[in-house]
């Protein structure tokens, strides 16, 4: 039986820090574990004036006139609200597993029908903050990335065609029909307003499963920008994907679990991008390795 370090590389699909050169080994130990640039990005976005300052001055003015909407909202609409959640969780405990004082027999420390009244509101002023924030947040983040990617000093030109970095690529089979429907904006759509909502009602449970659904969907959002800049076609970034795929669910994963949040989710979205502008100019940085006769993948 083998041992050593032939045996250590032998349990591992991707290069070893000894494997690549120095340049490269800070981005292979931040790559190994992609959610840490979920924090980056968080850190960056609240420490770099070149990063909030701008974000701020765009979103600012719509801010205010989405949150005096949402108090207004709240205000007249809370006590409704929480009496129709009381009236539903009385005629269906069986069914939620949630009653006024437990969660699936379980005795929980708060009134339930406060917190499900207080979790609904949150989502709706969220989706009232959204609504006046869509047009500037859109714009918020495309400027995040691209000033993200200014500060590391690199032009369009570092930016190059794609480069298949494993020796035996995987073979991805898509249906058609799936991806038009579930790949693409009606499906993202079904998902995150129709399957995922009752989720939404349950303490941490629904935050975590959410972002599980989401996790792959998001990675590959947040990178779109990244695929753009590469010219990559669709079956290429899906080889991409699949080859990282991993690696895409949890950086999604945490980035999605940060935007479920209520209210505050609406910032993580433009941390986000930052953390991952982060993370493609390192997947960039290792494409240059590989065109340049760096180490190959090899996993059948």
């Amino acid at each position: 039986m083998a041992s050593g370090p032939e045996a250590q590389d032998a349990l591992f699909d991707k290069p070893t820090d000894r494997d690549v050169p120095h340049h490269l080994a800070r981005a292979t130990f931040r790559m190994d574990f992609p959610p840490s640039y979920v924090i980056v990005g968080v850190y960056r976005l609240c420490t770099d004036k070149n990063l909030y300052k701008p974000a701020w001055d765009k979103c600012k003015h719509a801010a205010r006139r989405g949150a005096i909407v949402g108090i207004v909202w709240a205000t007249l609409t809370f006590g409704i609200q929480k009496k129709i959640i009381e009236i539903f969780l009385a005629n269906s405990p069986r069914i939620t597993g949630l009653s006024n004082d437990t969660m699936f027999g379980y005795k929980i420390p708060f009134n339930i029908h406060t917190y499900a009244a207080v979790l609904l509101l949150g989502f709706q002023l969220t989706q009232i903050l959204r609504f006046f924030l869509a047009r500037n947040m859109r714009i918020a983040r495309d400027r995040a990335w691209d000033q993200t990617v200014a500060s590391r000093g690199k032009g369009p030109d570092f930016w190059q065609p794609y480069v298949e970095e494993w020796e035996h690529p995987p073979v991805v089979e898509r249906s058609e029909l799936v991806k038009r429907w579930f790949g693409g904006w009606f499906g993202l759509f079904v998902i995150k307003r129709v399957i995922l909502i009752p989720f939404n009602f349950y303490p941490f449970i629904g935050i975590i499963i959410s972002a599980w659904f989401k996790a792959l969907g998001t990675g590959h959002i947040l990178h779109r920008r990244y695929f753009e800049a590469k010219n990559m076609t669709e079956d290429q970034i899906s080889v991409f994907i699949e080859e990282r795929k991993w690696e895409y669910r949890s950086f999604g994963f945490a980035a999605a679990l940060l935007e479920g949040l209520p209210i505050i989710g609406l910032v993580f979205t433009i941390s986000n991008r930052v953390g991952a502008a982060m993370w493609a100019h390192d997947l960039e940085k290792r494409q240059h390795f590989v065109a340049e006769g760096g180490l190959t993948l090899k996993k059948d």
